[in-house]
Order: structure tokens, then sequence, then C-alpha cells
């Protein structure tokens, strides 16, 4: 091999995260020759220090939480969580941090890995420089992809570097139980934390900026889980901003804008994300280094021809099953254009077309209790102008929760449109609702009438009791 190789592609893939993964997926599927370019591991953030390894570390603590609640099992489960079997049960599903299994799934659609620092170098045109120096130019007869995904965006406050803080990597890769941990934050990622550490024996402090948690969701979202969150010992600050921070000794000292002084072992910062594009050789394209990418709906790169953002890059939404929708119909798009199809699907909908990055994204926060929305909540459909009505149900009221747990606490929303009389958005929070978002997903992307609703009969004694509950509050 000469020390600067150039080889032809029809895609190039930059990033093999699960949103990588799926582009090149797809423009196998379409028999296109495809490359995909990986800097750190294949199979990105969500396999190593984000969905995986969060999920298995609050697996357990929801788990006994809900067994807690449940008479005659509640006396089994009082005692403390084995925290060696939860940490060596989180390693397990995050592969050990090895991509072994992921480099095998890739190789075996046949499509081409570089291990390595991908960068635009003009106009469908990605080099790549090799953990060893080497050099290769990849170019792409048809789209490069940028699927690069996001990385914590850290404040600029005083002494942030001397102190060495965790961010969601860290927060779901470490190694033992800090003492003492502060979150900084209100986000999906302070709230999930926060439920892990406290559960394994962290006396957890929660400072954030604003009035509740989880403030993209319906305000009785995030009060429920600050609640649960403070019975079980967690100190909430609400209001509270991080003026500085340093350490003193092996002692993390962090000052709120009111003055307080606050000492803890870690001090975890949850408060944002930022695109990973600031060294992809976008400036060579015409395009701002370290920028969201700003997309149309077939996931194409707005003023180009070739150029492809998936994932969190387009800043639309960042969740992974949102980017693998996302990849699904970048690389159906990107096969079709590479066809020479004319016209594509591109009405809302269509084949060719992310429609529900705009109008039914779902997403579920593994807290204790379990908060999940989809599509738009009330404030954001008021802005947006429509003529609405918010129908709500204490999920206490229904059979099937009573049975999930004594003392079951939850609540339920749905946001009817009055004038097309279908579901714009809807927002459960309680114990297990989950696995009810799915079918709120349902009826918000595929715009079902609420007559129609009606005739969808939920099982009894279930949970999913709920959309007959809510189905007769608007009703009336």
């Amino acid at each position: 091999m000469t020390e600067t190789e150039s080889i032809a592609y029809d895609v190039v893939v930059l990033g093999a995260g699960p949103v990588g993964e799926n582009v090149a997926d797809r423009t196998r599927a379409a028999g296109l020759s495809t490359a995909v370019v990986e800097s750190e591991r294949v199979g990105g953030e969500c396999s190593y220090w984000a969905c995986m390894p969060s999920k298995a570390l609050l697996r357990p603590v929801i788990a006994r939480a809900d067994a807690r609640r449940v008479p005659g099992l509640s006396h089994l489960v009082q005692g403390a969580l084995d925290v060696p079997a939860v940490l060596a049960h989180r390693d397990h599903e995050a592969s050990n941090w090895r991509d072994d299994g992921q480099v095998a799934w890739l190789e075996g659609i046949g499509a081409d890995l570089y291990r390595g620092h991908g960068r635009l170098a003009g106009p469908r045109t990605v080099t790549v420089t090799g953990p060893e120096g080497e050099h290769r130019v990849l170019t792409a007869r048809h789209a490069v992809a940028v699927c690069t995904g996001s990385r914590a965006q850290l404040p600029g406050l005083p002494g942030l570097a001397e102190v060495n803080p965790w961010t969601s990597r860290e927060a779901t890769s470490a190694q033992s139980v800090p003492g003492r941990l502060i979150v900084v934050g209100g986000g999906v990622v302070a709230t999930e934390m926060a439920t892990v550490w406290q559960a394994l024996g962290s006396r957890v402090t929660v400072l954030v900026r604003g009035k509740g948690l989880l403030s993209r969701m319906e305000p009785f979202a995030g009060e429920l889980v600050a609640r649960t969150l403070t019975e079980a010992g967690t100190d909430v600050r609400l209001g509270t901003s991080v003026e500085s921070v340093r350490r003193e000794g092996g002692t993390v000292v962090a000052v709120t804008g009111s003055g307080d002084r606050l000492e803890a072992d870690e001090i975890l910062f949850a408060t944002g994300r930022a695109p990973r594009t600031d060294d992809i050789g976008l400036d060579t394209v015409g395009l701002e280094p370290g920028s969201w990418l700003s997309v149309d709906d077939t996931l194409r790169v707005r003023g180009s021809e070739w150029l492809y953002g998936v994932g969190d890059v387009n800043h639309r939404a960042l969740l992974t099953h949102q980017g693998k929708y996302q990849a699904r119909i970048a690389g159906e798009a990107i096969a079709a254009r590479a066809a020479g199809v004319p016209l594509l699907e591109t009405d809302p909908w269509g084949a060719h077309a992310a429609t529900a990055d705009h109008a039914a994204v779902p997403q579920v926060v593994f807290t204790d209790p379990e908060a999940a929305a989809v599509g738009l909540s009330l404030a954001e459909a008021e802005r947006a102008g429509r003529r609405v009505r918010a129908v709500d149900v204490d999920l206490s009221s229904v059979a099937g929760a009573g049975l999930y747990a004594d003392g079951y606490r939850g609540h339920a929303r749905m946001i009817v449109d009055l004038d097309s009389e279908i579901l714009l958005g809807v927002t459960f929070v309680g114990p297990g609702v989950g696995e009810l978002i799915h079918s709120a997903s349902v009826a918000v992307a595929g715009e079902v009438p609420v007559s129609r609703l009606w005739h969808a009969v939920p099982s009894y004694p279930t949970i999913s009791e709920v959309w007959l509950r809510l189905l007769e509050a608007y009703r009336g």
C-alpha cells in the first residue's frame, strides 16, 4: 500500500454510529458501493456512552422501584442494589467498550470500514488519516453522508478545565459510585443520571437553571419526576445557576449564583449538545466548521447536490431512533437519485421525506417514573397558532395502573386539533408508560381521527386503558 491511496465509491459515510450504519445498510441494499469512516468505535455514542449503558444502569433501578410498589413482593426488595453486578451488566451491554460485533455486522452488509479521522477535502472527496498516520483519499460518485453525531457542550465557567468534570460519557461509564455528585442541568441526561447514581448510593444534588425538570415536555412530567427524586433523597434545586467551580484536593467546589458553596466528589454537566462538525473539513465546501447542518426533508444539505447531514448533526431531533429513521430516508433518497429517479416522493409522509421529524418525534425518559411524549406539547401547539384542546387524565384512575403498582402515580395528556380532530401530541408520565408511547406515535403520525380512535379498544385491565379514559374525557 502506498502512503496515499485513492479509492472511489458510490457513497462515503462519515461516522459509524447507528445513523451511519443505517445509511450504509440502505445504500448497500440498493447495490451501491459504500465506505464508512470512523475515528472511534463502530457503534458510536449510543452503543458505548449513551442509550445502551444508561438503560442498563437504569433497568435495575426502575425494576426495584416497581417491585417496591407491589404487595407481597415489596418486602423482598428493600435492600441496596448490588453495585458491582449493576456495573458489570452495564459493561456487558456496552460490549465492554469493544466494537468487534459492530465491525462484523458492517462487514457483513458489504461496506468497507476505514478507521481514522475523516475530513472533507472539497466536493465528493474525503481524506482519511489512519491510526498509523497513513492517508487515503475516498471519492464519492453520488453522495457523502455526514453522520458524526454530537458531543457534550460544556459552559465557559471559571475553573472548569481544572475540575475534569463528568459529561454523559463519564456518567455512563464510571467504574465506581461517587460519594457525592452534583448534576448540573434538568434535561434527559441530568434526570436519568441523577436517578441512577442516587439509587446506587451517591448523595446527589441537581442544579437546574430553569423552573423545572424536562422543560421540553409538559410541565407535569418534570414535576412528578422531581417529586420522586426528592422523595428518594436527591436535593433538587430549581432556579439555580453555577457561577464557578474548582477542585480543592479531591473535592469539587461549586459556587451558585446565590453564593451557596456546594461540595462533591464529582460534578456532571448535562447542559446541552454541540455538533461534531468542527474538524471535518466543512470549510472546504463552503460551510462553517462546527455548525449544525441545515438539511431538507431528504436530509440533503441545503444548496448541495451530493452532501447529506443525517442524525444529530442537523439538529432536527437529537435521538438515536430519529437518527436511524433519518438514515433510512437518506439512504433510500441517495439510492433513488443514483438510479436517476426523476421525482422523489417528497410529499408529506412520502417514502423520501422525513416528515416525522416535524410532527411525530417520540421520546422516553427512563426515570422513576418514566416520562414519554410524542408530537407537540400544549404550549408548542398554542405557539404554532393551532386551535387545540388539552385533555387530561390521572393515570391512577385506570384499573391497570392500580394493578401495576400500589399507590400508582401518573398523568396523561393528549392535545387535540379542534379543526381536524386529530391528535397533535400525547404525553404520559408514570411507571411503565414507556411502552405506551408507540401507540401514541401511531395515532399522531397516522393522523388518526378521534372518531376512529374511539373504535380502537384497549385491553382490560392494562394501563393502555388510559386511551379510553382520554377519549371519554374529550367526548364529555
